[in-house]
């Protein structure tokens, strides 16, 4: 027995960790194929080799963001979804300096719209062979708004052919406001109803006194305006392209903000959907509601549930989230991304002391200053500015990426 234990004892001293230094160094030789079979894009064999390899490690973070892209341009949906969630729980567990997690969390965002995108299509196919040919139309409608791959495209270009004329003339007749049946669709609105609401906070100079300040009612855009949104503007009315606007206008981007636009660039695209700029009081409101919460969702800290803010880089404008993309962060009015995402410019010039002159009625700012007023953070910026009642200010020129907006209109 004696001989037995000590035999087992050596086993593990001396023959398991070479087993395991052997099982480690196949893993890595598995990876490092897999990783060059994926960069001459031969899925199928990257695949194979980084799961063998992930069977004898599967803590190796690189090789498992490695096989959800293999799997994903397998359209191996649930792969792909496994392995880039893998990444995230790694990485929380690790607290590697070495962050994978906006990629990560930006190809899960996207891949989901993907699989939403070939199910409305698959939705429509059927809703045709049914005869349900106004209802296989707003689902091809919702599935063009989430962004096409070229795949998607061609099934989409095939299904939409097949609608009653009538119906593909009718999406495309302009409205008064000057843009189309179709553009006006996809700008859902919230409306904010006349009353008053605490305005200001005692965190800042410039947010003093906090007063209670009545708003006539008003209509707030419920989402940021999305690349695709902006793209059919620059289309219809041929104007300037933003800064960085290939990188911006590609498919898999079309559900976040745009961003490199200016003040009038923002007025602009308002004015062109029949809408304007909400004034800061209106945003101000539409953001905190009633209530006088610190944040849209409440008095509640930000966490990565509430907001996108406190990234580094805007990695070809995957730093932004898809709009609508965080539920527990929506303000009272559910209105999306009114904290984090993207500055948005309002009408108002700024003024440091304007909110302790301003009328208690309607304000709307001063009638000239030198910069306009962004508000609700960013993406980059850190928790601090996601607070409803923080005031920022930019030279109305300025084409940042880290600015955007969204529309209100008087009802």
């Amino acid at each position: 027995m004696r001989q037995m234990l000590m035999r087992a004892i050596l086993l593990c001293l001396f023959i398991l960790p070479g087993t395991a230094a052997h099982a480690a160094g196949a893993a890595d030789q598995a990876f490092a194929k897999g990783e060059d079979l994926l960069k001459n894009k031969q899925y199928a064999e990257a695949r194979a080799a980084l799961e063998a390899g992930l069977q004898k490690d599967p803590s190796n973070m690189q090789a498992h963001y490695n096989l959800a892209e293999a799997c994903r341009a397998l359209e191996a949906w649930s792969c792909a979804e496994q392995h880039y969630d893998a990444v995230l729980q790694l990485e929380a567990k690790s607290g590697s300096k070495t962050s994978y997690l906006p990629k990560a969390k930006a190809k899960i965002w996207r891949l989901r719209e993907e699989m939403t995108v070939w199910g409305l299509l698959s939705e429509a196919k059927g809703l045709m062979a049914g005869g349900k040919m106004k209802q296989a139309e707003e689902a091809l409608d919702n599935a063009n708004e989430l962004g096409l791959n070229n795949d998607q495209q061609a099934l989409y270009q095939q299904l939409y052919a097949k609608l009653p004329r009538r119906s593909a003339a009718a999406s495309h007749k302009p409205t008064s406001g000057g843009a189309s049946q179709a553009e006006t669709l996809d700008m859902p609105m919230v409306l904010v109803p006349a009353g008053k609401f605490t305005r200001g906070s005692n965190l800042s100079d410039d947010e003093k006194p906090v007063r209670q300040i009545y708003l006539n009612a008003f209509y707030m855009d419920k989402y940021e305006v999305t690349v695709g949104q902006y793209a059919k503007y620059l289309t219809v009315t041929g104007m300037e392209e933003p800064p960085d606007w290939e990188i911006m206008s590609q498919l898999q981007h079309q559900r976040r903000p745009v961003v490199n636009v200016s003040w009038e660039d923002a007025v602009n695209y308002c004015k062109w959907s029949g809408k304007r700029l909400p004034t800061e009081a209106e945003w101000e409101k539409a953001a905190r509601g009633t209530s006088g919460g610190i944040y849209p969702w409440g008095n509640e800290a930000p966490t990565r549930l509430h907001a996108n803010y406190g990234r580094s880089d805007w990695d070809e404008h995957l730093a932004l989230a898809p709009v609508g993309s965080f539920e527990a962060g929506k303000s009272p009015y559910g209105i999306y991304d009114m904290a984090g995402n993207a500055w948005e410019w309002v009408f108002d010039w700024y003024d440091h002391d304007f909110y302790a002159k301003s009328p208690e009625k309607n304000p709307i700012g001063p009638a000239k200053g030198d910069e306009k007023v962004v508000r609700g953070g960013s993406w980059l910026y850190v928790s601090e500015f996601l607070r409803s009642a923080h005031r920022f200010n930019a030279q109305p020129s300025n084409r940042h990426f880290g600015y955007g907006f969204r529309c209100a209109k008087t009802p």
